[in-house]
């Protein structure tokens, strides 16, 4: 079994991934004919890619005669977290406050979605209090 990789998807990869969360289920032939519609790739190239990402443990397959069928084996909400993470390392130096304060200060959020924020955070410091005892 493959062990799964904790670092963040590169783009190309994330291209793939979103094609097979999209579908859920996919074969290399398929995600190259939906990736022909913004560049050429080669079959080989495209089968190589998913190879490598069913190795660090985002892929799965199943055989379907002579073809391999791949479906995610991770969750798009893992890849977002790992992003977002990155994105708050690189831009805003390790502070989630600092992530926050940018999208209070500079983007308009409407009083659902801090109702939502707020309930969120809730959450989090219920979950954090339980897992500190």
């Amino acid at each position: 079994m493959a062990k799964a990789d904790s670092s963040p998807l590169t783009e190309s990869q994330r291209e793939i991934m979103e094609i097979v969360w999209e579908r859920g289920e996919v074969t290399v032939s398929e995600v190259r004919d939906a990736l022909a519609k913004q560049r050429e790739l080669a079959r080989n190239t495209v089968q190589t890619m998913i190879v490598r990402l069913e190795e660090k443990g985002w892929l799965k397959h199943r055989e379907q005669g002579r073809t391999f069928v791949y479906s995610a084996k991770r969750p798009r909400t893992v890849s977002l977290g790992a992003k977002v993470s990155q994105m708050v390392d690189r831009l805003f130096a390790g502070s989630p406050e600092e992530l926050v304060t940018a999208l209070l200060d500079y983007r308009d959020i409407s009083p659902e979605e801090i109702e939502r924020i707020r309930a969120m955070i809730d959450k989090a410091e219920t979950k954090q209090k339980r897992n500190s005892k």
